[in-house]
């Protein structure tokens, strides 16, 4: 996996390549530093893969965000991502543009 990281006005953009699993969610997670965070957005454009290790850490910011008062953002996910997302019923907790 790789992740582009870039933090500009409070919004923190991560770029997410390759897979997001049990082995790899850990890297994202320690990319989450949220001070001085209001807004968070997970570029999936390249994300091949994500499992439910992924998803934990997608709800952990998410909640983060809302106890902040920040929000958080899903962009460009792929329709596999995306089909994941619709399963589980996450597609209608994360902000999926």
């Amino acid at each position: 996996m790789k992740i582009e990281k870039k933090l500009e006005n409070g919004c923190l953009t991560l770029k997410v390549e390759g897979r997001l699993d049990t082995n790899t969610s850990p890297e994202l997670e320690g990319e989450l530093k949220l001070d001085g965070v209001t807004e968070i957005l997970f570029d999936f454009a390249d994300l091949e893969y994500i499992s439910s290790a992924g998803l934990r850490v997608l709800m952990g910011a998410q909640k983060a965000m809302m106890v902040s008062g920040g929000k958080m953002s899903i962009v460009s996910p792929n329709e596999m991502v995306k089909s994941v997302f619709d399963i589980t019923g996450m597609s209608s907790i994360f902000t999926i543009v």
